[in-house]
């Protein structure tokens, strides 16, 4: 078998990105090594357009795609030395995410792939996070899968391609925008994951008793809203917020965090490890992934339950070509693209991995940040 190429586009909300990404027919999964390599990755941030707003402006986002995808496209493309007549396909995210930003990548895409005679496939944004573990380490099905972003925050077991059973959700927020908000609310700036992460590496996470949201309940879902309105109340008593003070309350919040989904996640595993055994892997993926707090609970918790915990390279954590890439090659390798993609493809604002799951609250609807 021939190694495949994809290009993979990703505009689905405040990141411009493209990349092209290589198959390794040699590998296999389970092997613990890459499934394939990223040969050209290019993302554009636009943090300077959205930090004066302490969040992602939709409108805003849309025409910075619209600005910035032709020239990142052929930027990936000389970088790869490649051209797009030597592609397999065009992989893009058709969903979900802020919609006039997913209908710039679709559109931009369908037009590349139709001049160039390429195959075109749209993707599953969430999907995407899911199977770069198997990109960058070669993961097996099945595994426990946390994606937690700023507009996700779910708890999945992923038994193969396309098969996700949701095993939790939020209730309210998505721990993505948790951070966002508390940030905003200590005047840390924008984003907030990096933001409250660099002030909490000097904090007292023990000065404040913020509440543990869910720690407990026998299902595995999340809630962040009553953290939030904690850290608010304990940030209006004090008044005046000493450098210190800030420190410490992005310190036990973030510990608070960190304890809730190792919580959650433990419960999580418990079931996954009945079901299929010891020995798999807990895959964390999305942008809050790449926290480093919580990646050492999260350790922790895989070890307890016999699993061993995969997270992308902090690179890979945030929204990014590679994954959109790297999923168009997984849909080329299970044989021919489905009806429903190519120039038919539509623009999805919520594509569910688990659509026969009961829903729950509107934790991050009508909003993605990857």
């Amino acid at each position: 078998m021939r190694p495949l190429i994809c290009l993979g586009i990703e505009s689905s909300c405040d990141e411009t990105a493209a990349a092209v990404v290589v198959s390794d027919p040699a590998a296999r999964a389970g092997e613990g090594r890459p499934l394939g390599h990223i040969r050209a990755h290019l993302v554009l941030s636009q943090i300077d357009e959205h930090k004066g707003f302490g969040g992602v402006v939709p409108e805003i986002a849309a025409r910075a795609h619209i600005d910035h995808l032709d020239r990142l496209v052929a930027a990936t493309m000389a970088e790869a030395g490649m051209t797009l007549g030597g592609l397999d396909a065009i992989a893009v995210t058709s969903g979900p995410g802020l919609i006039g930003g997913v209908m710039v990548g679709l559109m931009t895409a369908k037009g590349l792939a139709l001049g160039a005679g390429v195959p075109l496939i749209g993707i599953n944004h969430l999907e995407a996070h899911a199977l770069t573990a198997r990109l960058t380490d070669g993961v097996d099905f099945p595994f426990l899968l946390l994606l937690v972003s700023g507009g996700h925050c779910l708890i999945a077991e992923v038994t193969g391609h396309g098969r996700y059973r949701r095993l939790g959700a939020t209730i309210d927020d998505a721990v993505g925008e948790a951070f966002d908000k508390t940030a905003r609310l200590l005047g840390l700036g924008y984003p907030g994951g990096p933001a409250v992460e660099r002030a909490a590496a000097t904090g007292d996470p023990a000065r404040f008793a913020f509440p543990r949201p869910m720690i407990g309940r026998p299902d595995c879902d999340f809630s962040f809203s009553g953290l939030k309105t904690a850290i608010r109340q304990e940030a209006q008593r004090l008044k005046v917020l000493s450098h210190q003070d800030v420190a410490d309350l992005a310190a036990s919040f973030q510990a608070a965090v960190a304890d809730s989904i190792a919580d959650r996640v433990g419960r999580a595993a418990k079931a996954f490890v009945a079901g299929h055994g010891r020995g798999g892997a807990l895959v964390v993926a999305g942008g809050v992934a790449a926290n480093a707090a919580l990646r050492a609970r999260l350790a922790g918790v895989a070890g307890t339950h016999g699993l061993h915990l995969v997270a992308p390279p902090i690179r890979l954590c945030t929204d990014n070509g590679a994954m959109i890439a790297w999923a168009g090659i997984e849909r080329l390798m299970q044989g021919p693209v489905d009806a429903g993609q190519g120039l038919d493809l539509v623009a999805r604002a919520r594509w569910p991995l688990d659509p026969d799951a009961e829903q729950v609250a509107a934790g991050g609807r009508g909003r993605h940040r990857g």
